[in-house]
């Protein structure tokens, strides 16, 4: 992607369908009179009243315990420097943002028009109030020590420095476990630490709390080596100002253990990395290009344990693993501010961590056969759920134990279970998904590509690298339609009815003929159809020229299905194709099926569908959780649309013991926890969450999908077409860009999953 492109995208971004990243919701019902009599005057007076005689009581009637505020005044944004209050603001939004998706945290971001520590201080304090928590972010070094220094002095409530301390965290675990991997102690070990800000100053007393020796640690800043005979050291270099008569990294590189890059792209060279000692650790941080690029350093030194921050390699020092979970550990015991003690525990947590068995649906959102702890898997993935129900317990802890906690945890089993209801974990579904699909994208036929909004997702799914489109329609058309995108990549572009094509045309209906010859076509017909974008599409996927399709924009959706039907069939064994909505829900994903196709299935389609619908959320990584649909409850109807049901389930019963599944049943039983408890302790899903809803036929599931997508505003994901021999999915009519997007996705992980099965046999005949 182009960089005038990258910047167009990311300011509409910003700016549609409304300005900014976050908004603010009511969370109690206001729809009556007495509703908002209630919410404001004069029911309101009552918890004022309340916290008036006990202040601790804002926690029980206001949202005080769950709100950090994120507060900059922009003088050290990101990479672009002192921008000022107002540029800063994008960051701070976006900064809540990340409070919220991946800890239920509400982040108020406040940006301050001043550069002054004491006003800065005496602002935040007299806001503080207002919050559980401060977040300080992006204030330039020195003023960001002495900022941190007083508020937590001052205030009553966690302060954190995220630019220090969740860099310092975050790098420490990977810290301990790559001297684990090399059998080295952190009092032994030689450091050289490349930068002098924030963060590197935080890294080091970080390093040195886990037991680093001073005398151990060389700091440098952009003057070289900081040397204790230096004049104008402010204190936090001069706490780590060496007496060695060294002046340059080159010298200070020379037999070191450790190296830790918080500075500037590709100043180490490869005969710096040379010179290290045996096993050295190369924690390369600099953003978005590290201090010595990743390939350029294990290409030099076999040996090296290297972590950068950036995504596309292992072990990424990203603050997203600490601050929302140190947050929400220090928020959910009231803590009164994040001490030492506490960033210790977060570290000790990661690190640990680490070292346990990878949650299989990690490994799926990662496409690795098995993540585990080693050279290439020092710290935990971001996409982790295990996150949110060990550092957050572990901080509490800490802050019990250390005695900042006003209000302690009791039950520690019912708050893990707290922490992962409200963790957003199931929520994740599309990012795990697009990443998944970047790890090997595929070739992808677009079958519509002459239609504008077609184009711009096969655009992104390009640009994202999510997959490889191959784009069919009238070429000159698309390629006009690409210059008014700035699409300038060279993508394939086939038209059917072409010339250039007549060829492949011609392979195809021979293809189609010999597999249809003895249900009415001729080479006639196949010929005319080869012409036509979705037969020649499918075609492409059964010769092996595309790994899959997205088709449907424009059309009704039986007059796409015919021919992938009639040129691919279904896959082995399978009666009858079928179809899976992920509708993105408050109370995580609820895979629906089937959703497209079969109008009225009787009990063993039904079972099937069920089959295959738990083989989806499998491969998303989900362990399904099945509710068989009716309107009636367990035997409570004796009406054949009932008893189909139940036959279904009594099939899945005895074919497939190990699915947890269970009906007939009502939706709101299936859905509700308690109601399912209460009144049928005996079934199979009593006491679990239901994921998966399979519905009895297609009216109910279609209408049911489309109204959560239409008054709840839950983003769907599918159809997901399944049954079918190769990767070829059917959208909705009028379907969004978004939405093609993530089928693409979808497309690239089913061929992905197609690849790993067609080697897999490979090996067994072998």
């Amino acid at each position: 992607m182009s960089k005038e492109k990258q910047r167009r995208e990311a300011l509409l971004y910003h700016a549609k369908p409304q300005p900014g990243k976050i908004k603010v919701v009511p969370t109690k019902p206001y729809s009556t009179q007495r509703d908002l009599a209630l919410a404001y005057s004069p029911g309101v007076a009552e918890p004022c009243l309340e916290i008036e005689k006990n202040k601790d009581d804002v926690y029980k009637y206001t949202a005080k315990g769950n709100i950090v505020a994120v507060i900059s005044n922009g003088t050290a944004v990101l990479g672009l420097g002192n921008i000022g209050p107002e540029a800063s603001k994008p960051v701070m939004e976006g900064k809540s943002l990340l409070f919220k998706i991946f800890a239920d945290i509400d982040g108020i971001d406040i940006e301050l028009d001043t550069e002054d520590v004491d006003k800065f201080i005496e602002t935040v304090k007299t806001i503080a109030p207002t919050f559980g928590g401060i977040n300080l972010e992006d204030i330039k070094a020195p003023e960001a020590f002495e900022i941190e220094r007083r508020l937590k002095e001052e205030l009553d409530i966690p302060v954190m420095h995220d630019d220090q301390h969740g860099t310092a965290i975050i790098s420490a675990a990977a810290l301990l476990n790559a001297l684990e991997l090399t059998n080295q102690k952190i009092d032994e070990v030689k450091i050289v630490v490349s930068g002098a800000g924030a963060a590197a100053v935080s890294c080091t007393k970080l390093y040195k709390a886990f037991g680093a020796k001073a005398e151990n640690i060389v700091m440098l800043d952009s003057k070289g080596v900081i040397r204790s005979d230096r004049e104008n050291l402010s204190d936090e270099k001069r706490e780590f100002a060496t007496d060695r008569k060294i002046d340059t990294l080159e010298e200070a590189m020379k037999d070191s253990d450790v190296f830790i890059g918080l500075s500037i792209a590709n100043i180490v060279t490869p005969k710096m990395l040379k010179s290290m000692a045996e096993d050295p650790i190369v924690f390369a941080m600099a953003n978005p290009n590290p201090e010595i690029a990743y390939d350029l350093a294990l290409k030099t030194r076999k040996d090296v344990i290297m972590a950068t921050g950036r995504s596309d390699h292992p072990n990424q020092v990203n603050n997203v693993l600490g601050f929302p979970f140190i947050f929400r550990g220090a928020l959910d015991v009231r803590a009164t501010k994040i001490n030492e003690e506490m960033k210790m525990a977060a570290v000790r947590a990661l690190a640990d961590l680490t070292r346990e068995s990878v949650p299989e649906q990690v490994n799926i959102a990662y496409d690795t056969t098995r993540l585990a702890f080693g050279k290439e898997y020092i710290i935990p993935k971001p996409f982790d759920p295990r996150l949110i129900t060990t550092i957050p317990p572990a901080v509490a802890k800490a802050a019990m134990e250390s005695g900042v906690a006003k209000f302690p945890i009791q039950d520690w089993e019912k708050y893990e279970e707290e922490l992962y209801q409200r963790s957003g974990n199931d929520n994740k579904v599309v990012r795990l998904m697009h990443n998944r699909a970047k790890l090997n994208p595929k070739r992808i036929v677009f079958a519509e590509a002459e239609l504008l909004d077609v184009l711009k997702a096969a655009q992104i799914v390009h640009d994202e690298g999510i997959a490889i489109p191959i784009l069919l329609g009238h070429k000159e058309t698309i390629e006009k339609l690409k210059k008014e995108l700035d699409f300038d990549a060279e993508v394939p572009i086939m038209d059917p009815r072409a010339d250039e094509t007549s060829e492949m045309r011609t392979k195809y209906a021979l293809k189609l003929w010999e597999i249809r010859k003895r249900k009415g076509e001729t080479k006639y017909s196949a010929r005319v159809n080869m012409g036509k974008r979705n037969y020649f599409g499918a075609m492409m996927l059964q010769e092996g020229d595309a790994d899959g399709m997205i088709s449907g924009y424009s059309r009704a959706y039986p007059r796409v299905l015919r021919p992938v039907f009639e040129v691919l069939g279904r896959a082995k064994g399978v009666k009858n194709a079928s179809t899976v909505n992920i509708m993105i829900t408050e109370r995580g994903p609820l895979f629906l099926a089937d959703t497209s196709i079969n109008i009225d299935p009787n009990a063993e389609e039904l079972a099937e569908i069920a089959q295959m619908t738990a083989n989806v959320a499998k491969t998303f990584g989900f362990s399904p959780v099945m509710a068989m649909l009716s309107y009636a409850n367990f035997g409570s109807s004796s009406h054949p649309h009932a008893q189909k049901v139940r036959e279904a389930v009594k099939i899945l019963h005895e074919r497939n013991p190990e699915l947890i599944v269970d009906g007939e049943i009502q939706t709101d039983f299936a859905l509700s926890q308690e109601l399912c408890n209460n009144n049928f302790p005996f079934s199979k899903i009593s006491g679990k969450k239901v994921n998966t809803l399979i519905f009895p036929n297609l009216e109910s599931a279609n209408i049911t999908y489309k109204l959560l997508k239409g008054l709840h505003e839950a983003d769907s994901i599918g159809p997901i077409m399944v049954g079918l021999p190769r990767a070829a999915h059917i959208i909705q009519l009028g379907a969004s860009v978004d939405e093609m997007v993530n089928m693409a996705a979808v497309a690239v992980i089913d061929a992905q999953e197609r690849e790993k099965r067609r080697k897999a046999r490979m090996e067994s005949e072998a």
